[in-house]
């Protein structure tokens, strides 16, 4: 890992704002394991309204070098990950926003089209890619999470890429090696793409 420190009063926090069933919870966990192995204390965790395939849900992260002792789900977010493109207009994904927010936003929209539609993301630091293209086209599936975790740290630099890759291959041992190659592929893609 690279020299950033987390010490608590600038606790790295991370929302997610998905649909249940594109990897929002399983992205979160995959970021705090790969983080934990460095070393660093972390919580992953969701918030969940009807639970169902397709409904709007959180999840979150929250990453220090010291014990975490807040286990609330209010935050004020360093990173807002927004997976599904449609949860930009139909939720509120501003709220308990910093002025140093950044948003990561999956879209095929360009940045000014994004920005006529959503007026009142104008001003923030937003940065976009198509995570549920990259996904279907690495892996085979609409699961947007590893392609947005691959955006996350080209935009936070936490990490390298090669060192998230090899991070990524221990949190996915468990799988076939063409699921790993498949995911590190996704991250990979996203890690170049966003912009």
């Amino acid at each position: 890992m690279n020299s950033i420190s987390l010490k608590r009063k600038n606790m790295l926090q991370v929302r997610w704002h998905s649909r249940a069933g594109q990897g929002a919870v399983t992205g979160a966990k995959a970021l705090c394991d790969v983080l934990a192995a460095e070393g660093k204390y972390v919580q992953a965790f969701s918030v969940y309204g009807a639970e169902k395939r397709g409904a709007p849900m959180n999840a979150f992260n929250r990453v220090s070098d010291e014990p975490i002792i807040d286990h609330s789900k209010e935050m004020y977010p360093d990173y807002i990950l927004v997976i599904d493109p449609s949860l930009v207009y139909s939720g509120n994904i501003t709220y308990n926003e910093k002025p140093t927010t950044k948003y990561i936003i999956t879209t095929n929209l360009p940045k000014a089209e994004l920005l006529r539609a959503a007026p009142f993301l104008e001003g923030k630091e937003i940065y976009l890619l198509d995570c549920i293209r990259i996904s279907q086209e690495t892996i085979g599936r609409a699961i947007p999470n590893t392609p947005m975790l691959g955006a996350l740290m080209k935009v936070s630099g936490l990490f390298t890429l090669d060192q998230f890759l090899e991070g990524m291959k221990k949190t996915l041992k468990k799988f076939p090696q063409k699921i790993i190659d498949a995911n590190n592929a996704a991250i990979t893609r996203a890690y170049n793409e966003v912009q």
